[in-house]
């Protein structure tokens, strides 16, 4: 396949960024960088593998998944259907982190997923270290294996738990800094998701009947757990500002809440009162 027969195919097939998506797809599957495919469009890429992924890709099937890869902030993850793809939305996060984090601090970062979160703010602060909480063992595995990919490996400790049980917290001691993007989307709202999400892990989207859960016990149940003047950054679905913000007030904190580079409401900061950083 040339370089423009796969943009028809992902064209065709309704993928809006077809030139983009087929030059990742040819770099990755034919081992050169797209200065090199400039000059090779319209070369006949004779590849089993890089046939098959444009198949996949315009059964819109993730280009994420398919690459197995993909950039966040400064680094590169490795990502599989047993991890959420990371999204620039959630960059703002990490952003805040960084510039929140007291100094030498300590923070977990509870639902890590691919580990994005953590690994991104400790790249950024080599003075911090941190602890990521997963449910799934097969999750934790990939974010070990970013941690040491992007060099932050000696600086986090992966735990598997269930984050709506808090319990565990219990032998880990008091954090700076509690971190989550966890699952935020109401239960029935999945079934009307885009046909990509669909492939993404159901345990890392649905947030319960309102899509709050996650929400209730963290703030509610993680705060005796933060030494003093320590805070919370929890991503936030765009239209969950007012809900998680009534959420914080009744367990004692105050909630401001920030904006993506998309102008949605992304990220709620909690702090108690007279603990405010920002």
């Amino acid at each position: 396949m040339t370089y423009n027969e796969i943009c028809i195919a992902l064209a065709d097939a309704g993928i809006e960024n077809d030139r983009g998506e087929a030059s990742m797809l040819i770099c990755r599957f034919c081992n050169i960088n797209k200065a090199e495919l400039l000059g090779r469009r319209d070369q006949d890429f004779d590849s089993p593998e890089l046939e098959s992924a444009v198949i996949k890709r315009c059964s819109h099937y993730p280009l994420q998944y398919i690459l197995g890869y993909w950039d966040f902030c400064n680094e590169t993850y490795r990502i599989t259907e047993n991890t959420l793809i990371p999204r620039q939305d959630t960059e703002k996060l990490v952003e805040l982190a960084v510039r929140l984090l007291p100094e030498k601090a300590r923070f977990i970062d509870l639902c890590t997923g691919s580990g994005c979160v953590a690994i991104s703010t400790l790249a950024a602060r080599p003075d911090c270290h941190a602890v990521a909480v997963d449910l799934f063992e097969e999750t934790l595995k990939i974010a070990g294996e970013n941690a040491e990919t992007n060099g932050v490996g000696d600086r986090i400790g992966l735990i598997a738990q269930n984050v709506l049980r808090p319990d565990f917290m219990e032998a880990l001691g008091e954090f700076d800094c509690i971190l989550s993007n966890p699952p935020y989307i109401e239960t029935e709202q999945l079934s009307l998701l885009a046909e990509e999400v669909t492939y993404e892990p159901e345990a890392a989207l649905d947030g319960g009947s309102d899509g709050l859960d996650f929400y209730r016990v963290i703030i509610g149940e993680y705060g005796k757990y933060l030494r003093s003047g320590g805070l919370m950054l929890l991503e936030i679905g765009w239209n969950q500002a007012r809900s998680v913000s009534a959420i914080a007030h009744e367990a004692g904190f105050r909630c401001e809440v920030y904006k993506d580079y998309g102008g949605n409401d992304r990220v709620a900061y909690l702090c108690r009162p007279g603990d405010e950083q920002i």
